[in-house]
């Protein structure tokens, strides 16, 4: 997994992984989910990869647009 690179101390989110059909993304408390497109649908996945990358508004998509969305919690 990659570091999420972001700037705000207080995000939920520690580190994501991009595949090309989905990503995963691993939360401070050590939870993490998959979203695939689908489970959260293509055009979510694109976006969250684009923001994770980004190091900036991934918590804030989840919890907005795809919070339970996801297809399997791995951890």
């Amino acid at each position: 997994m990659q570091q999420y690179n972001t700037n705000k101390r207080d995000t939920g989110i520690i580190a994501y992984e991009i595949t090309a059909d989905s990503i995963s993304i691993k939360f401070r408390d050590g939870s993490v989910y998959l979203y695939t497109k689908k489970s959260a649908g293509a055009a979510a996945i694109a976006k969250m990869k684009v923001l994770a990358e980004k190091g900036a508004g991934l918590t804030t998509y989840i919890n907005q647009h795809v919070r339970d969305n996801y297809q399997t919690k791995l951890r």
